[in-house]
């Protein structure tokens, strides 16, 4: 999944939850009542941050969950 704005991404369909980290802090964010389909369609997107940019940040409400080692 190479990105320069996202490192990783996980879906829990049971919580609906998003967690997403981002480089290159390693900070982890979790993004609430996160559809199937949105995170579908994250994980097939070319661009991870323009995906992020576009259709999760500013639309879900979320918690920093964990900050990367260089903090």
């Amino acid at each position: 999944m190479p990105s320069t704005a996202i490192r990783n991404i996980y879906y829990d369909p049971a919580t609906k939850i998003l967690s997403v980290w981002f480089v290159p802090s390693g900070d982890r964010y979790d993004y609430e009542q996160v559809e199937p389909e949105t995170y579908a369609a994250f994980k097939a997107a070319r661009s991870k941050g323009r995906f992020f940019n576009e259709f999760v940040r500013d639309r879900y409400s979320f918690h920093l969950v964990a900050q990367g080692p260089q903090h």
